[in-house]
Order: structure tokens, then C-alpha cells, then sequence
């Protein structure tokens, strides 16, 4: 079975792969499609029409990361109905542990103490406190794939009650499980929520789900934490409930604006709005899945779908393009 990885790793994490990978499968790599392709499963984020009339006998994508880009609804299920969409999931133990982190430094306003800290300033030790406590209140989480489930346990850790929307709810007999709900009973779970932490992916029923009305039915002193996508999360109305003291604080990961370009890495604002003018927000610059390890993360999971594949079972973790997850 041939096996092209439609980008260049590095070496370091190129040689992980090979060493896990089982020997019946030709792997090869870089940004050209090899000569006379016969490549039956590509490893690629990006993928032209022209790349895919070129490999007659491709049978699977694999994403390697989560998501999936929003214009590939529009011709693949069209044009290569025959194709299957898959994603990694070697990322969702950093992402979970990013946003435990963002959810810390938001309630306690670590930031804040820290800044004036380091200007020799002890006068906030002495002000009335606007850390919130996490112990014993309840947290609401959308989005229960394998990045939610880990924020769940995560939570439990810290004794809060765990709710959680999913769009296909199943009993399961997990004892750190939350009690999950359909997606459709988000204004009632809301004025539940504590700490909201966003765990969704983008998709057309997905965008601008969290508005005005959506934060003004938290509870007062309530966090968010956003580690799915910006747009989930009207960004003006995130603004003004964050200025307002509406909300306590928020941590956020996913934004409105990317730089396109290298040149405009060193001044990009990252949404329409001064986020970075309040002091009551973790501003990350969409590195949740980012460690020192996820390279080797990601090559041993990609390992595992393949060796699998090549033993003829079904590849995991299949997107629907439709939904878009």
C-alpha cells in the first residue's frame, strides 16, 4: 500500500514514523506527488483538484491534525464520493491541557498579578481578590469528542459538577463522565455554566453559536475558555461582556484574524475588537496543540492508522464533510 505525505516533517519526526510503520507499507514524502502515482492514502491538510486527478488510485485522506478545511464540502463528496476524510487525534491531550491552563490563569487573573509583580508592585496582594474559585461550582462543556472528555476529567479533578453538549448522545458506563445533553439544550444548560469551555469544531451550525444572548444567560462571576474555533464566539459580543464585568474572565486560544503571511506574523491584531486592552483575558496565540512532543505524537498516531489500514481495517476517526467533523 502506498502512502504519500503531502508536505515535508522533520527528520526527527519522519524517522518516528518509519520506525513504527509496518514494512508492507511505501511510504514516501514532500510537497510533489511522486512519479507515476499510485499513492492510495495521502497525508495532507491542503489538497488541489489537480493532485487528486492525479492519484487514480487514492482511496483515503488523513488530516494530520483536527478540522477539516470548510472548502473541501464543496468538491470532494461531489467530484471523489469514493474518498474518506479522516482526522489525528494526537493532539487532544495538549489542547486539553491548554485549556485547563487558560481556565487557571483566567479565574485566578494569574496575568494581571504577574504583571504587576514584576514591576516590584505588591499593592494587588492587598486589593479585594477578583479570582474566582473553581471548587464546587460547575462547568459546561461543548463539544464531547476526545478533547472534551479530557477537560471533563480534567474538571472533575478539581471537584466541579461537569456538564456537557453532544450531538449524538450515548450511555456510557465512564465513571468521570458529565452529564451530557443534546446540543440543543444549550439555553438551558447556560445559566448552569460556571466555566463554559468551548471544545467545538467550526461547522455551519456551529458559527456564532455563542452571542450576546448566549453570555447574558451565564451566571454572574462565569468564565469562558475557548479552544475550538473564534467564530463559535461573536467576538463584539465577547468584547462588551468582558468589558462589562458580565463575564469574570475568559481564556482564549482560536481567533477572528491570522497573519497570511510570514512578513505579517510580527503585526497582526487578532480580531476587530481591543481584547488586548482588557486585563480580564488569556490571549494564546492558537498553540493548543503545541508541545515539545506533539511531532512525535502525531507520527505514532499516524503510525497506528496506517498499520491498521494496511491490515485492512477501517480507518478511525472518519469526518463527515457534510457536518464538517
Amino acid at each position: 500500500m502506498a502512502v504519500h505525505l503531502l508536505y515535508t516533517p522533520r527528520e526527527e519526526d519522519l524517522a518516528i514514523l518509519q520506525e513504527n510503520l509496518d514494512p508492507a507499507l511505501s511510504l514516501t514524502a514532500g510537497p510533489d506527488l511522486p512519479p507515476s502515482c499510485r499513492v492510495e492514502i495521502l497525508v495532507t491538510g491542503q489538497v488541489t483538484t489537480d493532485q487528486l486527478a492525479a492519484c487514480p488510485h487514492l482511496r483515503a485522506i488523513i488530516i494530520p491534525w483536527a478540522g477539516v478545511p470548510a472548502s473541501w464540502r464543496d468538491f470532494i463528496p461531489a467530484d471523489y464520493p469514493h474518498l474518506t476524510i479522516h482526522n489525528l487525534h494526537h493532539n487532544a491531550a495538549p489542547v486539553a491541557e491548554l485549556a485547563m491552563a487558560l481556565l487557571l490563569a483566567a479565574a485566578k487573573f494569574v496575568l494581571p498579578f504577574d504583571r504587576a509583580l514584576r514591576q516590584n508592585d505588591w499593592r494587588p496582594r492587598y486589593a479585594p481578590s477578583p479570582a474566582g474559585l473553581l471548587t464546587g461550582k460547575t462547568a459546561l462543556i461543548l463539544g464531547y469528542g476526545a478533547i472534551g472528555q479530557r477537560v471533563a476529567r480534567a474538571c472533575h479533578a478539581f471537584d466541579m459538577t461537569v456538564l456537557a453538549t453532544k450531538r449524538q448522545v450515548a450511555v456510557t458506563a465512564d465513571p468521570y463522565t458529565a452529564e451530557i445533553h443534546p446540543a440543543g439544550a444549550l439555553a438551558s444548560l447556560l445559566p448552569r455554566a460556571d466555566a463554559l469551555l468551548i471544545c467545538l469544531p467550526l461547522t455551519p451550525e456551529t458559527e456564532g453559536l455563542i452571542g450576546a444572548r448566549e453570555l447574558a444567560l451565564l451566571p454572574p462571576g462565569a468564565v469562558l475558555v475557548n479552544i475550538g474555533r473564534g467564530a463559535i464566539v461573536e467576538q463584539h459580543a465577547l468584547y462588551a461582556a468582558l468589558s462589562s464585568g458580565q463575564l469574570r474572565a475568559a481564556g482564549i486560544d482560536v481567533w477572528y484574524q491570522y497573519p497570511t503571511v510570514e512578513e505579517a506574523r510580527a503585526n497582526t491584531p487578532p480580531a476587530n475588537v481591543p481584547f488586548h486592552e482588557l486585563d480580564n483575558i488569556v490571549m494564546s496565540p492558537h498553540r493548543g496543540g503545541a508541545s515539545d512532543e506533539t511531532g512525535r505524537l502525531r507520527m505514532a498516531a499516524l503510525a497506528r492508522l496506517l498499520n491498521g489500514a494496511a491490515r485492512g481495517d477501517l480507518i478511525p476517526n472518519q469526518v463527515d464533510l457534510q457536518r464538517g467533523y
